[in-house]
């Protein structure tokens, strides 16, 4: 039997040989290993590890490559049947039967207390296996490298990760009454409201302990919460640059590789160690905290297994379906060195924006939940405890937005269109102390007015002094003192 140090040895071996999916030679592990371990001692190591059925060479002399044999010894044992998350139509969750998603009976009301409250999403059956699983010890998963079939198996618009009856209970709840409108136009219309919650609960998925109140201060006036460091603040204000990136132009962010770049160099701002990192592809090997998930090493099949990943999500028709392969791939391709889950969190917004559908914002979504889900990915392949969080937290923000979307009054493009001249006529009648009338009125009205549309014109301005009063009429770059003046002495 082995000592201590040389199993803890060989388990570093095997994990090394496991982060490259087309192979590793020897020269390849001395380069990282040298000089601390002699050839000799590495080929020894190699050899045990042959000798366990752990990994396998293949080739000859100096072109023998090294390889995980996921398959020939597998590296878990369920005490379940494991099912595939990648049939052409997998079964629905146990809930997607009934006409509209049931409310969370764990859901918490938002508010400024910390989001790693939320009580754990309701699972499914096949969640649980997965969350019963990733909840054993560190020792007792044992490790996997990136797997290029789970991907492969993919067929965009022929594999469902969501299956139809789910997708079309998703639209029910996500659809709004700007659908036929351009683009991002239901986004636009909430965006304070998105710029601040989808800026806090990603934030707090990443640990950062701002307030949604200390978010909403930072967003709208730029109050750093006192004792919070920069980094948390950084954090969030890159959140509010990224998340308007994706609203305020969408036809410049559509599901693309350029887009995720722009969303990594945006939501990574100051926060990476090495700056040359931002919105740039992956140049070296990373380790996953608290996981057994060793991700892909080499840069050159990073950039080429991103494309693919990227082409793939651009071809799937369905929005849901897309933001949800997005929500599961970039975190498990792990193509830069930092920040991938937030950059997957808003790209999973993308489809949202563009097709005015509610976008997710991750309120009182249960970190604890949401890491397991991700876990599941990383270690199983599996995506049914992630589904279950993806659900329940797009539920939650159709709940938010879609009620608010309903009570905002639409804007008025004529207001719009006149609202200098508007300006400038509601200024020059109160500091000519005019009273509000018709006649008045057309007096002021400017020349670049058009003849046609005055008498709308006029009619806009009474509104506007029906509803005038010294709190806002600097609207119309009016001091209170010359209100009160018009009030007292208009003819």
């Amino acid at each position: 039997m082995p000592k201590l140090t040389d199993a803890k040895e060989l388990e570093t071996f095997e994990n090394t040989v496991a982060r490259h999916i087309d192979g590793v030679t020897i020269r390849d592990i001395e380069g990282l290993f040298a000089p601390k371990q002699s050839r000799r001692t590495l080929q020894r190591r190699l050899d045990a590890l042959i000798s366990e059925g752990r990994i396998e060479a293949r080739g000859r002399g100096r072109a023998t490559r090294y390889f995980a044999t996921l398959e020939a010894a597998p590296r878990y044992e369920l005490p379940w049947r494991a099912s595939s998350p990648h049939v052409a139509e997998p079964p629905p969750p146990p809930y997607a039967s009934s006409p509209s998603l049931p409310a969370s009976k764990d859901a918490v009301a938002p508010n400024a207390s910390a989001l790693g409250k939320a009580a754990y999403v309701k699972t499914s059956p096949e969640g649980e296996e997965v969350r019963a699983y990733v909840h054993q010890s560190k020792q007792a998963r044992k490790p996997i490298g990136y797997q290029l079939s789970f991907l492969e198996a993919y067929q965009p618009n022929a594999t469902f990760y969501l299956p139809q009856s789910l997708r079309e209970q998703l639209f029910v709840l996500g659809r709004s009454p700007t659908a036929d409108t351009p683009a991002g136009t239901f986004a636009k219309d909430i965006l304070n409201r998105l710029l601040i919650d989808l800026s806090w609960a990603s934030s707090q998925l990443e640990g950062n302990t701002y307030s949604r109140l200390d978010t909403e201060r930072l967003i709208q006036f730029g109050q750093a919460a006192a004792g919070k460091d920069a980094f948390e603040t950084q954090m969030i204000l890159n959140h509010k640059s990224a998340i308007e990136y994706l609203v305020l132009d969408p036809a410049r962010a559509p599901v693309s590789v350029e887009t995720i770049i722009a969303l990594h160099a945006l939501l990574s701002d100051g926060l990476m160690a090495d700056p040359l990192a931002c919105g740039r592809i992956r140049q070296r090997a990373v380790d996953i905290g608290g996981s057994v998930y060793l991700p892909l090493a080499f840069p050159q099949q990073l950039e080429e297994i991103f494309g693919y990943v990227m082409q793939m999500a651009a071809e799937i028709a369905d929005p849901f379906e897309q933001s949800f392969f997005l929500m599961v791939h970039l975190p498990y391709l792990q193509p830069f060195e930092d920040v991938n889950k937030r950059v997957s969190r808003l790209a999973a917004n993308i489809p949202f924006v563009q097709r005015n559908l509610c976008p997710l914002s991750f309120i009182d979504v249960s970190p604890e939940a949401y890491v397991d889900g991700i876990l599941g990915v990383y270690e199983l392949n599996r995506i049914e405890l992630l589904r279950d969080v993806f659900i329940s937290a797009y539920e939650r923000s159709c709940q938010q937005y879609v009620a608010v979307k309903q009570q905002l009054v639409p804007p008025d493009t004529f207001r719009l269109r006149h609202r200098d001249a508007l300006n400038q006529t509601m200024a020059a009648m109160v500091r000519a102390r005019a009273r509000p009338g018709e006649r008045a009125i057309a007096a002021h009205i400017p020349e670049r007015v058009p003849e046609d549309e005055r008498e709308r014109f006029v009619s806009l301005v009474l509104k506007e002094f029906e509803s005038l009063h010294a709190g806002n009429a600097v609207r119309f770059g009016l001091r209170p003192l010359e209100y009160e003046d018009w009030k007292k002495n208009k003819t």
